[in-house]
């Protein structure tokens, strides 16, 4: 730690979609605080809770008995009017007024933007923990909450698929991914899925029908993994046009949803949240702001805001292989 750092009071605060391990990137921050001699106030709501002064201050025992529960106890929102130049000037002002000097804040790219904004026109010390389920951050291997919503994912594709076999189905299993296909990958490969379709590939529907029909297979049911934001079209769009190609299957379509979001976190999320947590006051505590703290090849890195909102980040291209060898088998 910096010996002349001027920090002294730290808020905290969860913002955007709620991903598993938020609570413990909460308790991880909140404790580290604490251990640095840091005051550490919690923020409800996110950036709402900024403009309306939801500030309070936090303890050891705020924190106590939550590391196993998703969601998020701070609670957390989007909020349009942090957009504006006046609703940020408000939140400035409820900051100063509880003398925070550092914000800590967790959550996606939506919140990464909030804070690159907030950072540049107040030059108030930022540092943000990726919280979000999609993965789709640059400047960490891993989200806060990915691991447990691929879980939970392929919880219920085996589930399906106890079903499918039973009745000689084919179901088609939306999961979330709005612009990202690290869970439906992920989810389709541990769930054995025979083929999966993501926004970063195309052509794989042609592929795909054309390999079925040109080969002939023992097994009658097939599950296919669908990202929600996919190129070629929503779960519901992809198994009305599999129907017209085979006429005979019994299609179905299952959304997963919000269920994705919520249950308890995984150990890998657990365990990665409190490392971000707790770096994440380490780093501002040691003079970094306007960055987001990731965990690439196990090493703790900081990447400037800028990047982390606007860099790509690809899909496996390893896995995607290892996909096409096991479906078109």
């Amino acid at each position: 730690m910096s010996e002349n750092s001027t920090i002294k009071k730290i808020g905290v605060f969860t913002s955007g979609g709620d991903a598993p391990g938020m609570n413990a990137c909460v308790r991880a921050a909140v404790r580290t605080c604490i251990y640095f001699g840091i005051d550490v106030y919690g923020i409800t709501a996110g950036y709402d809770g900024l403009i309306n002064n939801r500030i309070a201050p936090m303890t050891a025992a705020s924190v106590g008995n939550i590391i196993q529960y998703g969601g998020t106890i701070l609670k957390t929102a989007r909020s349009k009017e942090f957009r504006t130049v006046e609703g940020r000037a408000m939140a400035y002002k409820n900051l100063k007024e509880h003398g925070i000097d550092a914000l800590v804040a967790i959550g996606g790219d939506g919140t990464y933007t909030g804070a690159l904004a907030f950072s540049k026109e107040y030059d108030i010390p930022i540092i943000g923990c990726p919280g979000t389920i999609d993965n789709d951050l640059a400047g960490s291997d891993f989200t806060i909450g990915f691991d447990t919503a691929t879980n939970t994912a392929v919880d219920a594709i085996d589930k399906i698929r106890d079903t499918a076999d039973a009745h000689n189905r084919v179901f088609f299993v939306e999961v979330m991914g709005r612009h990202s296909g690290h869970i439906a990958l992920n989810a389709a490969l541990a769930g054995g899925a025979e083929g999966v379709f993501i926004p970063e590939k195309e052509n794989e529907f042609t592929e795909l029908v054309n390999f079925h029909k040109n080969k002939r297979r023992e097994k009658q049911f097939s599950i296919f993994v669908v990202a929600e934001g996919d190129e070629q079209g929503r779960a519901y769009e992809l198994a009305k046009a599999y129907q017209e190609h085979f006429p005979e299957a019994d299609t179905r379509v299952t959304v997963l949803g919000h269920i994705q979001r919520g249950g308890k976190p995984s150990a890998n999320d657990r365990i990665l949240a409190s490392r971000l947590g707790a770096h994440a006051v380490k780093g501002l505590l040691e003079g970094k702001h306007g960055v987001a703290v990731g965990v690439i090849n196990q090493e703790i890195v900081y990447t400037p805001f800028q990047d982390a909102i606007y860099g790509k980040k690809d899909i496996n291209e390893n896995l995607w292989v290892m996909n096409c060898i096991l479906t078109r088998s």
